[in-house]
């Protein structure tokens, strides 16, 4: 089979939640035509939902836009090797995940119903490849990568919950303290799971908080994680798109060549309140098809062999792990 792409994170499902919104929307850079054309065997089709009064419902309908997706011809499950299944060969396979805990228990419901939930939206999506605890502010669970918060009891809870079924836990979005926090206590608790940052750039490149300190990132790498390249611009350089590919020299300087992926972070950002952002991508890496540019880039400037692991090898093997 030849060479595919795999992204680790998109926020469509969140834009279907929007009135009129369809999969084949071009004004979004993970609609399904920009996806066919991106080569793209895998998207990861993260369940998105701020914390507040409406989280666990809007992830619930996530999950279900998620169980339709499974039924539209242009997609299947990706598990296992049914993407070298010739019945498959121009789909998309898909698989979700939690971008925020809130999504499943808010900060006033109990943890026993907040679990439920969770297996819910297991039970309609049929697996949940990774599971963020925060987005942009802190829970009940820790910090967001905006707050200084680290882990919190419900966050200790929440790792004993899952600590049995195999769930990565993504750090794309805490603080440093929340990660730190999530970290020594999966050791102290001698707990195997995994670690992944599904879409993050580095730090010492581009002065973010999204991005990642040395030390996290080298952690990741020696936890056979993954670490997802994001094309949003304010990850990657506020002015210069070339420093996309110093990013992945510095992950590759870090020891990250089995770690290193996409995590390309397409949202429909077009009436996003925040104009000082605009534009949110780089002309030429605003959709999937500029996987394909980067790869070519990569092969040329560092080796077929990491432009192959970047795409989609490494990603595939840590999924076969779990």
């Amino acid at each position: 089979m030849r060479n595919f792409n795999i992204d680790l994170h998109c926020d469509l499902l969140c834009h279907l939640l929007s009135p009129g919104s369809t999969i084949d929307d071009k004004e979004l850079g993970c609609s399904l035509p920009y996806l066919k054309e991106g080569n793209v065997k895998l998207q990861v089709m993260a369940i998105y939902s701020a914390t507040g009064a409406n989280s666990t419902v809007d992830a619930a309908k996530q999950s279900e836009l998620f169980s339709e997706m499974l039924n539209n011809e242009n997609f299947f499950l990706f598990e296992g090797d049914n993407y070298k299944a010739s019945e498959n060969e121009n789909k998309v396979g898909v698989i979700a995940s939690i971008e925020n805990a809130s999504g499943f228990c808010g900060e006033d419901e109990s943890l026993e119903s907040g679990f439920k939930n969770l297996e819910a939206i297991i039970e309609k999506t049929k697996k949940v490849l990774y599971l963020g605890m925060t987005h942009h502010t802190e829970n009940r669970f820790g910090g967001g990568n905006n707050s200084e918060a680290g882990l919190k009891d419900d966050g200790k809870v929440l790792i004993d919950y899952i600590s049995d079924k195999r769930i990565p836990v993504d750090l794309a979005h805490t603080s440093d303290k929340l990660a730190y926090g999530i970290l020594n206590y999966i050791d102290q608790k001698n707990y195997n799971i995994p670690i992944l940052a599904s879409h993050s750039n580095y730090r010492s490149i581009h002065d973010k908080n999204r991005n990642l300190p040395d030390e996290l990132a080298k952690e990741i790498i020696r936890r056979k994680g993954l670490i997802g390249l994001n094309f949003i611009r304010n990850c990657v350089d506020e002015t210069n798109p070339e420093k996309l590919y110093e990013h992945i020299q510095y992950g590759l300087d870090l020891g990250g060549e089995e770690a290193i992926a996409y995590g390309a972070d397409f949202f429909y950002c077009k009436n996003h309140p925040d104009k000082s952002r605009y534009p949110f991508f780089f002309a030429g890496y605003d959709d999937a098809t500029a996987m394909n540019t980067i790869n070519k880039r990569i092969e040329r400037d560092f080796s077929p062999e990491i432009m192959e692991k970047i795409s989609y090898k490494n990603a595939l093997k840590f999924i076969e792990s779990i």
